[in-house]
Order: C-alpha cells, then sequence, then structure tokens
C-alpha cells in the first residue's frame, strides 16, 4: 500500500524472518474463513504469500488462489515460493479480478497500512461472492507485544525515523474494521484477539536478522552497522529475562482477527 515501508534487506529476508512470528496466525486466520477443497480464495495484500501458500494446500488442485500486493518485489518473492498460486502486482483498492469471483477474501496483517479501509474493503467485497467468507489480522496495540515493543525501543535509540513506519502496524483498532467492513457491505461482522506464545530462534541471531531484514536500511543511514549492531543487542537485553539457557525466548503475540460474510 502507498507509504508502507517493506523490509529493507529485501523481501527474501523479510519472508524468512518474519516466518516463525506469521505461521500461526496464519492458520487462525484460515481456519476463520473456513476453507474447503476446491474453494477460490484472495490473499489481499498478499506480502510475500505467507497466506496464499497456505491456503493453496487448504483448498487443494481443485481450488484456486490468488494473491495481490502493490509491492512488485514481495510479489516477486511470492510466485517463486509459491509457483502454484497466481500472484499480481496491484493496489488492494484496485484489483484485476471479477465480481463475486471468490468463495473467501483474507487480509494478514496489511489492513493497518491501506489508506483509504473504506474503499479497500469495498473492493474486497466487490470481488467476495454473496454469501463469501472474510477475515483479516491485524496486530493488537505495540504495549502486548513484547517482542515488538523490544524492537520498538531499539528503533527510538538508534533510528528514531524508522517510526514513524514501525508504528502504524499497531494503531488500526476492531471498531475500524468493523465499521469499515460494515460500510463496505458485508454483515454478520465479528472480532476477536487471538494470543499465540510463539518460540523463536537464539536471539543472538535472530535479533539482528529480522532487525535488520525489517528496518535495516534505515539503521544504517541512521548511524551505519554499528546501529544495527547496537538495535539487536538492545533487543536482546530487553527480552533477557524471557531468554532461555540456550539462548530461544517463547514470547506472546497478539493479533485482532475480524471476519465477515459477504
Amino acid at each position: 500500500m502507498t507509504g508502507r515501508h517493506r523490509g529493507t534487506e529485501g523481501p527474501e529476508a523479510y519472508d524468512t524472518h518474519s516466518a516463525p512470528i506469521m505461521r500461526p496466525f496464519v492458520a487462525a486466520l484460515l481456519d476463520a474463513v473456513d476453507l474447503r477443497p476446491g474453494d477460490t480464495v484472495l490473499d489481499l495484500a498478499c506480502g510475500t504469500g505467507f497466506a496464499a501458500r497456505a491456503a493453496a494446500v487448504r483448498v487443494g488442485p481443485a481450488g484456486r488462489v490468488r494473491g495481490a500486493d502493490i509491492d512488485e518485489g514481495m510479489v516477486r518473492v511470492a510466485r517463486a515460493r509459491g509457483p502454484e498460486t497466481d500472484f499480481t502486482a496491484a493496489p488492494a483498492d484496485r484489483l484485476p479480478y471479477e465480481d463475486a469471483g471468490f468463495d473467501a477474501v483474507v487480509c494478514q496483517q496489511g489492513a493497518q497500512f491501506f489508506p483509504d479501509l473504506t474503499a479497500t474493503l469495498t473492493e474486497a467485497a466487490r470481488v467476495t461472492r454473496p454469501g463469501g467468507r472474510f477475515a483479516a489480522t491485524v496486530w493488537a496495540p505495540l504495549d502486548r507485544q513484547p517482542y515488538f515493543l523490544a524492537q520498538e525501543r531499539a528503533l527510538r535509540r538508534y533510528a528514531p525515523g524508522a517510526l514513524r513506519y514501525f508504528t502504524r502496524a499497531f494503531v488500526r483498532t476492531a471498531d475500524q474494521l468493523t465499521a469499515s467492513l460494515r460500510a463496505a457491505g458485508y454483515d454478520a461482522v465479528t472480532h476477536r484477539e487471538i494470543t499465540s506464545d510463539i518460540a523463536l530462534p537464539p536471539l543472538d541471531a535472530y535479533a539482528h536478522d529480522h532487525l535488520a531484514a525489517l528496518w535495516g536500511g534505515l539503521l544504517r543511514a541512521a548511524g551505519g552497522e554499528a546501529a544495527v549492531l547496537g538495535a539487536a543487542r538492545l533487543v536482546r537485553d530487553e527480552l533477557a529475562p524471557r531468554t532461555a539457557p540456550d539462548g530461544t525466548a517463547v514470547l506472546p503475540f497478539t493479533v485482532r482477527l475480524v471476519t465477515a460474510i459477504r
């Protein structure tokens, strides 16, 4: 979406290092739309295709999965890592699909970045068949996410200019989503929160690699490689009380899940 910050080390690194955090919530997202073999599915604002790849397994060879994202780099990686899916570079509010073409539309961690939420969800409603299902996840507030809160503190110290991008991921409310879904023409709108305790790889490497994948360019612009290393060290220090002797950490992450019926 316009103004959305993407991983500054490239979409391949984003896909690799974000996967442990995204995986359990992708499963919850797809459970919410009750995918069946043969369904047609759109992954809206698909990024590198986390949800699309998992959806393809659920709908099987008789189904069809498509993904759309405005970022051509993300779409390139999505195509490489999910060749069975048709990925398209397109804005979420101007989709190149026919009316009522999908049994389900899902949006994983994209809705917080739409410049005009209602316009985008109206477009999603256009391509959802009558009776079709919609589901989206967005992050719950930052103060409930220990890992991301540590990242925020690291960026505040080493690359404060990145914060205007970073904080956007945590500001979309359930009320905003449900109101826009109803305005777009969806019914049976619901929302709930899901918390998952996620096991992260040893933080000595992971904190650095994930920060570099998301914010490496901005950190280096602010303070060179020393800023990347310092930010990673701060993340590790913040999470030290939660870190196991082997360096891994099991941390809670919380999303808001909204669902609706067309």
